[in-house]
């Protein structure tokens, strides 16, 4: 049973414990229930207006977050008999809802509609402190009055395997609340069901409550939740991303296990960060220049040069050490770029887990390193309740910290989406008051007085994860010497390039009247600043009817990073990258101080031209 902790309900004379359909207003005050409150102004605890204000995704806005979310009035959902409405006091900031908001990879709004649910809106939020108001029927686990944190699990508890004692994450029913599920928690109530409901920490705030359990309970599946390959002591953990959200929750549970974690970040400047959260150091991964896919096994000169990288990356996590060991566990979220590493420096035995694929799907694997020591690649989504409940008895108990580094007001939600959409978030995690009037509220009364002031970091790092185009990193020295053809003498010049703000008809007719597959994307003033392919054509006018074709432009489905190389690249960096990437073309660039002017195209095409003999086009005569 959750119990009331706290907030100052007694002070107002108000008592919790009531069930089902009671409230905590009289006859005659019921009768003057309104029908919407103002945002922060906060309805006696059980009373629930018909109205509130969200922040929502409507399809006709999918776009950047800043674009995609706006504040509306909708109807209060709907409680069933296993649910519960929360009035929410702060929110938490995650990548799914920039993903909501793009409509990518998933409609959400739409494959809802498809499964029967008739709203054309998305409520997003998968993270959320605040005060249950009203509970169904079956539900004993909250009273009305009860301060609760939400963990975003959401299954239907009377699915067959749930009922069977299985593990709800595996139930068909299972779903992401307030991402794959409508009514998360950026609106003044949302909807829940029972088993989400965790009791609030007495000592942190609320927005402080509303920043770690997605990310945290991720983390907590993620290294205890696998049987013989659950976090031990004395276990080296590596995490990647150590200074981010799931990065800074892993190293933490990991200290608390008795474990080693070592961090990868992406600059020096984070290190400090990592060894105060229990990190035994950090290594910093630019510098190192082997990321991405595998070298094709067939391609020595690729695949030498990525073994070279890795086993320097190995030395720098035994140097730390202090001694010749390999993580037990490596704790993994990039995916695409990573993976290839992560299976190689893992122990004989050991586990990479995976939650994410942050810089891209298509993982690649040495399947000689995993067979013959025998190591685990283990997928992990979310956490079930006990998982959930571990985690933040964690939390409670002082061994986790939130990590909350900035809080948004209400007006700033789009802005937080904005900035994590941009990679220009600060560390840790962020959160948003949505109920709450200020910052610093819903600390037990009794721990006020010993709570030091929270400081709130508005910095944004200058370095992000995924810069805005990728180039190929020339390695100091050549593996063959004799291998001094560059990209200049091979390419393709005649270069064809296009606006952003013209309709993709347009580009179609372009793409045809060229005869290429792509063209470079620039701006005004002649920059490179995407790609446009037939493939994004195809795809964007897919499922759509023909209108679409002149009323998207090529900025809507654009690739806005480009994978580019220089002139100078020598040849064979540009067949690895190109092999290990899976792409048929980079851009070749002239780069004048942050700004990238195409010059050509380099291909698997102009390299055979070149074998051949025959001249690239824009070379005749």
């Amino acid at each position: 049973m959750i119990h009331q902790n706290g907030f100052g309900l007694e002070d107002l004379g108000i008592k919790s414990g009531l069930r089902g359909g009671e409230r905590l207003v009289s006859s005659r005050e019921r009768e003057m229930v309104r029908d919407l409150y103002e945002m922060k102004e906060q309805p006696p605890v059980g009373e629930v207006p018909q109205k509130m204000y969200a922040w929502t995704v409507r399809p006709e806005r999918y776009g950047e977050p800043e674009k995609a979310w706006q504040l509306e009035v909708v109807d209060v959902p709907e409680v069933g008999e296993h649910d519960v409405l929360v009035y929410v006091m702060a929110a938490g900031v995650n990548y799914n809802n920039v993903w909501a908001g793009l409509g990518v990879p998933v409609d959400v709004i739409g494959s809802r509609n498809k499964a029967g649910e008739p709203e054309n809106f998305h409520i997003g939020g998968s993270d959320a402190s605040g005060i249950v108001y009203k509970v169904g029927s079956k539900v004993q686990n909250v009273q009305i009055g009860d301060e609760v944190v939400l963990h975003c699990g959401h299954w239907d508890p009377e699915c067959p395997h749930v009922l069977a004692g299985g593990d709800p994450m595996y139930s068909p029913s299972f779903r992401i609340w307030g991402y794959e599920t409508n009514y998360g928690s950026f609106a003044q109530f949302t909807r829940v069901r029972a088993e989400q409901c965790l009791p609030k920490p007495t000592h942190l705030t609320w927005e402080e409550a509303a920043a770690y359990m997605l990310v945290g309970a991720t983390a907590y599946r993620m290294l205890l939740g696998w049987g013989e390959h659950a976090v031990r002591k004395d276990d080296v953990v590596l995490v990647w991303g150590g200074a981010g959200g799931l990065g800074s929750m892993a190293i933490q549970i990991a200290r608390a296990k008795g474990a080693i974690p070592i961090a990868v970040v992406s600059s020096d400047s984070k290190t400090e960060y990592c060894k105060s959260l229990g990190a035994k150091g950090a290594i910093n991964r630019k510098n190192f220049d082997h990321w991405g896919m595998l070298p094709h096994w067939k391609d020595e000169v690729g695949y030498s040069r990525w073994l070279k990288g890795v086993r320097n990356f190995g030395r720098a996590i035994w140097d730390i050490l202090g001694e010749r060991r390999n993580p037990r566990i490596v704790f993994e979220h990039p995916g695409e770029s990573t993976i290839p590493t992560s299976m190689f420096v893992c122990d004989t035995g050991g586990m990479v887990v995976i939650c994410a694929g942050t810089t891209g799907y298509n993982a690649t694997v040495d399947l000689r390193y995993l067979w013959m020591r025998q190591k685990n690649l283990q997928g992990s989504h979310f956490a079930n309740t006990e998982q959930s409940a571990g985690l933040n008895q964690l939390v409670a108990e002082g061994l986790v910290d939130p990590c909350l580094s900035r809080t948004f007001v209400n007006e700033e939600l789009p802005t937080a989406h904005q900035l994590m959409f941009e990679n220009k978030h600060p560390h840790g995690n962020m959160a948003v008051l949505i109920g709450a009037p200020e910052m610093g509220m819903g600390i037990s009364a009794s721990l006020q007085k010993e709570r030091l002031a929270v400081e709130v970091d508005d910095s944004v790092p200058e370095e992000f994860y995924i810069p805005p185009h990728r180039e190929i990193v020339e390695p100091t020295a050549s593996i063959r010497p004799e291998d001094e053809l560059t990209v200049g003498e091979v390419m393709r010049p005649d270069v064809v390039t296009c606006t952003s703000e013209i309709s993709i008809r347009k580009a179609a007719k372009m793409l045809d009247e060229h005869d290429v597959q792509g063209m470079v994307v620039t701006d005004a003033e002649g920059w490179a600043v995407g790609v446009v392919s037939q493939t994004d054509v195809v795809l964007a006018v897919q499922g759509r009817p023909d209108q679409a074709m002149d009323s998207l432009t090529v900025e809507d489905i654009m690739t806005p990073r480009l994978l580019s190389c220089r002139p100078s690249t020598r040849v064979s960096d540009a067949i690895t990258t190109m092999t290990r990437m899976k792409v048929h073309r980079l851009v070749v660039v002239e780069k004048h101080g942050d700004k990238l002017k195409p010059v050509g195209l380099m291909s698997m095409r102009a390299i055979v031209r070149k074998l051949a003999g025959v001249p690239q086009p824009g070379e005749e005569g």
